[in-house]
């Protein structure tokens, strides 16, 4: 039997720095949805832990014992006292340190292929304490569906329902890690302002959206300048309704109305840009 679990990019369609803990760990409120596009783990069982990285940005990643996707099986197995084994395949095509959770959702891909797998009895809240002390984007990732999302992660409620939109997901692909985007951060604090409804359309989602915003992207365009060349590129492609940075860069979204429109967009940018990542996907709902 193998398995396949998919492990969809993470979008932070918004983020607000909200404030900073007394431990140094800042305070987020996002909502946070994914895209139809992302990484593949395939599983079997076997007698011990294999895990072998394929796919376009495989030469990025660890296959060792450094892969997060391994710390995760072990640490489900040893949470669960299961002793046996599995093979497992990642295929990666999302970039690596990119602001769209890779890592996380291969974890989390993880945690949900091996409790099935191994037929793990582990509740709903062990197993999403058992994805926090993964990281901070691992809980979301296991939920795998629009959430808002507050305090350093660990808070989750699910979003309204988002409706049919497509994304143009655009990395320069220039890793960029998120504690250094937070040391480069200055200025206030901002408010959280959770959806409270359902926006009726695209149009209506890029209108709250655009009431909203990404408090890191100064940050993050400080250290890659690249980003707002990304910004102005999608901004400007046909039907764009809006055009953002997602969690800490340097992948950077349009959001749009129709396949169509994204499509011609995400050929568009490929075009200008024949060395970045660009994918076009549905967002999910």
């Amino acid at each position: 039997m193998i398995l396949r679990i998919e492990a969809p990019a993470k979008v932070n369609l918004y983020l607000h720095v909200t404030g900073k803990r007394a431990d140094g760990y800042h305070l987020l409120d996002s909502l946070i949805a994914f895209a139809g596009t992302g990484d593949t783990l395939e599983l079997e069982p076997a007698g011990t832990l294999e895990l072998t990285v394929t796919g376009p940005t495989a030469t990025a990643l660890p296959d060792g014992e450094e892969n997060i996707v391994l710390t995760a099986a072990k640490a489900l197995a040893a949470r669960a006292g299961i002793t046996a084994g599995a093979r497992m395949v990642l295929t990666k095509r999302l970039p690596v340190a990119a602001g769209i959770g890779g890592g996380s959702a291969d974890a989390a891909a993880a945690l949900k292929g091996l409790a099935q797998l191994w037929g793990s009895t582990l509740s709903e809240a062990e197993m999403m304490a058992l994805a926090l002390s993964l990281g901070a984007d691992v809980p979301v990732c296991l939920a795998g569906k629009p959430m808002a999302v507050s305090g350093v992660g660990e808070h989750m409620r699910a979003a309204p329902d988002l409706p049919t939109a497509w994304l143009v997901l655009v990395n320069p692909r220039v890793p960029l890690s998120t504690p250094s985007v937070f040391k480069a951060r200055h200025g206030c604090f901002t408010d959280p302002a959770p959806l409270e409804t359902r926006p009726t359309d695209a149009h209506a989602l890029a209108d709250l959206l655009g009431r909203r915003r990404n408090d890191l992207t100064a940050a993050a365009l400080s250290l890659v300048p690249q980003i707002g060349e990304a910004l102005a590129l999608i901004a400007a492609t046909p039907g764009c309704l809006l055009a953002r940075m997602s969690g800490s860069g340097a992948t950077c979204f349009g959001l749009y109305a129709s396949e169509t429109d994204a499509v011609t967009a995400s050929a568009s940018l490929s075009a200008l840009q024949p060395g970045w990542w660009v994918a076009a996907a549905p967002l999910l709902s």
